[in-house]
């Protein structure tokens, strides 16, 4: 057994919070290394490659590029970096755990004005676990609310603390590592890095990334393995091709990998299979390309593997030693999923309607996506979906929509636990920038939500900065609130806490809905007649059912309208028919919204043209009798 090294290859993980800037620094990483050719046309975030993505500005998934560095510090020859570009949301946050498997190191990413925010703790705290070596990387040095020294000073304090807190579960962590990491200082949008601390607001020192190159290549260690070890490589990230079907990502811990060649397939469920690797490909910049073989610490696709899953391994067929399991964190929120139900549903042809179609296609992002449960609840049109947050199951729900399937959404609940006979739930860690003056009216709100302030504190910038411990229930719907009282200055960000006791009822909406008792079309007579005493989410000319809401209700309780009521015309003149009625301009909510806006007796109808809220029980009457049968209940 000898231990080898492949000083050649370099694999990196970028790792932050979102919207810290790490799809633009590997934009400016390709173009520093000449990954395009001169006159290809290249997107700003390139790696940023899907519809939603580039959309929201935000990365939902994990993806890998790699740049051949010829610069100043590559002086035996030219030395390939795989870079993993991971998603900054904490709902994402099993992308995170699949992208740290693959890689030796990590580059943290914090900005330079906002600091660590829960996400970085998270993928530290993850990158740590993994016994990983960091690089700090101070991002936009040059915004004019940069500070940059309380900023490392705080990303210093976060590693300390994350190490003395995981000093039980993980004995053997390096302190001195964690104690001297290297700190670069960089604007990735200007394609800067430098070692030297610039001024608050400035630009660093030195016009390109060779600094961070340079830490990279001296920091990350180069891939090691056992050169009489065989074939051990493991697959973390699954993508199709419409020539060669499904692909598997690999990365090669030991031994190589030949085109053509056969392989032991060891499966999930323990079986090992013979299949022939029918086409390698090796990734440069954002393309891939055949090759003939690759060795240990290439990160590959492999075609020939009709329904490989991630965290399978790929071994020789003559020494079979499989590697383990990726292990994620539990999903914490859940959701119902079905068929659409309701009186408009198939109105448009060629959109997706059946059972069978909506589970093919629940199973399929099973395939890619590692922290989604799909579970059973007995109904043949319904499935209830697991996910880390609101917004992976919301996007799961857009994709779907775009696709033309038609849904219908229960609203998010927890998933909780039953320990030593008592109910627990999920909390998260929230942590909330505003401006001063929203101090009172956050806490409130909070407070109602069954939070508990965990830390305050003021920068003297006119900001403050609050963290919080509140249930997943509590922040359901909360966004929405949030940006309202803050008149849209507030920025807020949750990570998963851990499962505490059950924190009693939570009401999350104050306001009642306002509900069409009758099918028809909305006129603008019945909106006006009705616009003084709530706000509508439909628009005239609209069609609407018995039992769909179709605005909010300026009180409490529910209320049945007829909006669908017409004028009636006569021969007689009236003094006031030339005078001009103003129709208040009703609310369009967002897939988002209308998922947090729902109440535990309504769901949300998803079609590719509409989304839509929608009682349960569609029905007035049944409607009643059930509210009727829950008062008696009570009063028992």
């Amino acid at each position: 057994m000898a231990i080898a090294t492949r000083n050649n290859l370099r694999n990196v993980a970028i790792v932050a919070h979102v919207d810290h800037g790490k799809t633009t620094l590997v934009d400016a990483m390709l173009k520093q290394t000449n990954s395009f050719a001169d006159h290809s046309h290249v997107e700003e975030r390139a790696m940023d490659s899907n519809e939603l993505e580039r959309e929201k500005g935000i990365t939902i998934l994990a993806k890998n590029t790699a740049v051949s560095y010829k610069g100043l510090h590559a002086t035996d020859g030219p030395i390939t970096i795989n870079v993993i570009d991971t998603p900054g949301h904490a709902d994402f946050g099993g992308e995170v755990e699949r992208g740290l498997s693959m890689v030796d190191g990590v580059v943290l990413l914090v900005d330079a004005s906002e600091g660590p925010l829960p996400q970085t703790r998270f993928v530290l705290r993850k990158a740590l676990e993994a016994h990983l070596p960091v690089i700090l990387l101070v991002n936009k040095t040059d915004r004019p609310d940069a500070r940059i020294d309380e900023v490392v000073a705080e990303s210093q304090d976060l590693l300390i603390g994350l190490a003395s807190d995981m000093a039980d579960d993980v004995p053997d962590l390096d302190l001195d590592a964690i104690l001297d990491v290297p700190v670069v200082y960089a604007s990735g949008r200007n394609g800067a890095a430098s070692s030297n601390k610039p001024e608050n607001g400035q630009l660093p020192d030195n016009d390109d990334l060779e600094p961070l190159f340079e830490a990279i290549l001296k920091h990350i260690p180069a891939p090691q393995y056992d050169d009489e070890h065989p074939l051990q490589a493991h697959v973390t990230n699954l993508d199709a091709s419409p020539f060669l079907g499904r692909l598997a990502l690999l990365r090669i811990f030991n031994g190589t990998i030949k085109k053509g060649q056969t392989v032991a397939w060891v499966k999930s469920d323990g079986t090992v299979a013979n299949v022939k690797v029918t086409e390698l490909l090796i990734t440069k910049a954002l393309d891939r390309y055949p090759t003939e073989s690759a060795g240990p610490g290439d990160i590959v696709a492999v075609a020939g593997f009709a329904d490989i899953t991630i965290g399978e391994t790929l071994a020789d067929p003559d020494d079979v030693r499989p590697l383990p399991t990726i292990t994620v964190d539990q999903p914490a929120i859940s959701m119902t999923i079905g068929t659409n139900t309701s009186p408009l549903m198939g109105k448009v042809k060629g959109h997706k309607l059946t059972a069978r179609m909506v589970k093919d296609r629940l199973d399929r992002e099973l395939v890619g996506n590692v922290s989604l449960k799909v579970v059973d609840i007995g109904r043949p049109d319904a499935w209830e979906v697991q996910g880390r947050g609101e917004l992976a199951l919301a996007i799961l729900v857009e994709q779907m929509r775009r696709e033309g399937f038609e849904l219908t959404v229960g609203k998010p609940q927890v998933v909780v636990k039953r320990v030593d006979g008592k109910i627990h739930e999920p909390y998260e860690h929230l942590t909330i920038d505003s401006p001063e003056e929203y101090l009172g009216a956050i806490t409130q709100l909070l407070a109602a939500r069954k939070g508990r302030m965990d830390n305050m504190a003021n920068h003297g910038t006119g900001w403050v900065r609050m963290e919080f411990i509140v249930p997943s229930r509590g922040l359901i719907g909360f966004r929405t609130q949030f940006l309202t009282d803050t008149r849209g200055t507030g920025i807020a960000n949750a990570i998963f806490h851990g499962y505490e006791e059950w924190a009693g009822t939570i009401v999350t909406r104050s306001n009642g809905s306002i509900v069409a008792d009758r099918s028809g079309v909305v006129t603008p007579f019945a909106i006006i007649a009705l616009q003084e005493r709530m706000s509508f989410f439909v628009n005239p000319t609209e069609e609407v059912y018995e039992g769909m809401v179709i605005g909010e209700n300026s009180r409490a309780d529910d209320m049945d309208v007829n909006i669908t009521k017409e004028k009636k015309l006569t021969n007689m003149r009236q003094s006031t028919s030339d005078t001009f009625e103003s129709m208040t301009p009703s609310k369009q909510l967002t897939l988002e919204e209308c998922l947090e806006f729902a109440r535990e007796d309504e769901c949300v109808e998803v079609t590719p043209a509409m989304v839509r809220i929608r009682k349960v029980e569609l029905a007035a009457s049944a409607r009643q009798r059930q509210t009727s049968r829950l008062k008696k209940q009570d009063a028992n």
